[in-house]
């Protein structure tokens, strides 16, 4: 099967930063599927990976990373219950095994769902990864009720990103909460308002945006962008006893002190726990992605697609890692095989 993947890290203007090569195609066994890939879609993970995984070395077999797919189930493992081979699935994959940038891959059906059947394989290959950290985020983290929550306030910092895309969604119209979300440019902005955002402010001076915007505190905040740069500033806007959640991670201590006055809460998300653990919740990721799936279905949800690159190329995979590491993206950027 081909694949592609790099040996070394390098800049991604580098003509070896992403090789093409050909490997065995693996067996299903136990709970994998194995599944033949149609679409992909390109997360900053990825290139956060690939600028530090193989940092002066070079790696005997390329890596292959990725970790957003729609196929075709192609072969079932013995231990297997949900699906059949012929079945259209989605995925996000499990960080610590080869990702989905090859024509086939190996994935515990416990992390998969079924794919939406009214949108293009394309459109659903934007959805996996941010829709599972949005989902947990607000549901599993920060435990979310409509019943209790609906009308309450949350920030969203990083609205027009991919998480940030449907985690507006999720929150406006499954949690029934007041969005506020964070975007500068005016496509950015209007991106998060036609996802549903009820107020869109500047990131750049946030307290005094959300304070002008008619916000003292606000309920929940979900940090999507850097959580060493904005901690101070949502220490000062969470309202006594709410709750701040973040995907960034930290390269400086966090000032958690910050909130003991106000006794907030605060919660890590990372998606892949689930799969790195074998949790025994495990499947709720396939739960998940099959609500997920229902709620495109009704039209409730929207994809988040914004550009589509076609062929499974190194040149293709090069561009979308360039267009991530600019920051600029709006949505998401998939892959068409």
């Amino acid at each position: 099967m081909k694949a592609i993947g790099f040996n070394t890290s390098l800049p991604i203007s580098d003509p070896n930063s992403f090789i093409e090569f050909e490997i065995d195609k693996p067996l299903a066994t136990g709970k994998n599927l194995l599944v033949k890939i149609q679409a992909i879609s390109v997360n900053p993970v990825d290139y956060k990976i690939r600028q530090n995984s193989a940092k002066n070395i070079v790696l005997e077999t390329p890596k292959i990373i990725g970790w957003d797919a729609v196929g075709i189930v192609e072969a079932v493992g013995e231990e297997t219950e949900l699906f059949k081979v012929g079945d259209a699935v989605y995925y996000a994959g499990d960080l610590t095994k080869p990702g989905c940038n090859a024509t086939h891959q190996l994935v515990d059906e416990r992390i998969v769902g079924r794919k939406p059947k009214s949108i293009s394989n394309e459109a659903a290959a934007a959805l996996p990864l941010t829709s599972l950290t949005a989902w947990e985020i607000l549901f599993d983290r920060m435990r979310i009720q409509n019943e209790k929550d609906a009308g309450k306030t949350i920030l969203i910092i990083g609205g027009a990103g991919g998480v940030g895309s449907i985690a507006i969604q999720l929150a406006k119209k499954i949690a029934g909460l007041k969005v506020i979300a964070t975007a500068s440019r005016p496509e950015s902005i209007a991106w998060c308002k036609d996802r549903g955002a009820d107020v869109v402010v500047n990131h750049k001076n946030l307290v005094e945006e959300v304070r002008t915007a008619g916000f003292k505190y606000v309920d929940f905040i979900v940090d999507f962008v850097d959580n060493n740069a904005y901690w101070p500033m949502m220490a000062e806007l969470i309202k006594p006893q709410g709750h701040i959640a973040s995907i960034t991670g930290s390269s400086e201590p966090i000032a958690l002190n910050l909130l003991k006055n106000k006794s907030v809460t605060f919660s890590w998300e990372l998606m892949y726990t689930r799969s790195m653990f074998q949790t025994e919740d495990m499947i709720e990721q396939h739960n998940i992605l099959n609500k997920i799936s229902d709620l495109i279905e009704a039209g409730t949800l929207t994809s988040t697609l914004q550009t589509t690159l076609n062929g499974f190329t190194t040149d293709n995979l090069k561009e979308a890692h360039a267009l991530l590491e600019s920051g600029k993206t709006i949505g998401k950027v998939v892959i068409s095989f």
